[in-house]
Parts: C-alpha cells; sequence; structure tokens
C-alpha cells in the first residue's frame, strides 16, 4: 500500500502547449512560447509520462525526428501540416520563424525559407504535399494509425 501511494506522489513529465491570438487575427497553437504581440495566450501542460509512445514510433522518433517549420503568416498551410501530424500521432518539434536569425536557421538546415517545412531525419519536404508527406513519414516508421 505505501509503495503505491508513493508511486501517486511521483509527478509526470510535462509539455507545455500554447494558444494564443496572432497579430492578424489567427488562432496559433504551438509548443513554443507566443510572440510579446500575441493575445488571449493560454497554455496547458499535458501529462507525457503516463502513457509511453508505442515502441514503433519511439524508434522512428529516435531515428528520424521530425521538425516542422511555420510562419505565423503562414496561415492554412501551416494548421494543415500540424493537423497532418497530429492525425497521425507524429511527435514533432515546432520551430517556428519569427526572427532574422530564424530565418537564417531555416536556410541553413533546410536550404530554403520557404514554410511550412518538414524534416524527416536529414530528408527536407519544402511546402505542404500530403502524399509525399505520408510516403516519407512511412519511409522513416511512423505508422499510418496509432493505436
Amino acid at each position: 500500500m505505501a509503495a503505491l501511494l508513493c508511486l501517486a506522489w511521483i509527478p509526470a513529465q510535462a509539455q507545455t502547449t500554447y494558444r494564443w491570438i496572432d497579430r492578424d487575427g489567427r488562432v496559433v497553437v504551438s509548443d513554443t512560447p507566443p510572440p510579446a504581440n500575441a493575445r488571449s495566450v493560454e497554455s496547458r501542460a499535458a501529462a507525457t509520462g503516463s502513457a509511453p509512445l508505442p515502441l514503433d514510433v519511439q524508434l522512428a522518433s529516435r531515428n528520424f525526428p521530425v521538425v516542422l517549420y511555420t510562419a505565423a503568416d503562414c496561415g492554412q498551410p501551416c494548421d494543415d501540416a500540424r493537423a497532418l501530424l497530429a492525425g497521425r500521432r507524429v511527435p514533432f518539434s515546432e520551430k517556428a520563424v519569427r526572427s532574422d536569425e530564424d530565418f537564417r536557421a531555416l536556410k541553413a538546415a533546410t536550404g530554403d525559407s520557404f514554410v511550412p517545412t518538414l524534416t524527416v531525419g536529414k530528408e527536407v519536404l519544402k511546402g505542404l504535399a500530403p502524399p509525399d508527406w505520408n510516403n516519407l513519414l512511412d519511409l522513416a516508421g511512423y505508422p499510418r494509425s496509432a493505436p
């Protein structure tokens, strides 16, 4: 009984998700904090320690990490890109291009400044093309439908 009580006190790891309205009135959801001019900022911590990722997702994520490059003025294509990754339950990092430094980092990482851009491991896909994105995710070992 004492062991069970101790387990109840172990804090779960948390990932913070931010939701805000940008200067153009668009709703943005990201794992990166919002800019200073954001309105209606909300943050939500989601427990990640309670349900580990399936083994195939863990392996794909370790071998072929996914990064989504976005920008505030990207609009629907970036929203659709996030939805595609979320629909497949692909763990990804989002890098929002907000400054000249971010722009230079995107260009150095991908060879271009186009958003949305997806990197899966060392592979780069510029622009949202769901068949191409799904094919690359399949080849990297991410399941089509998560359990």
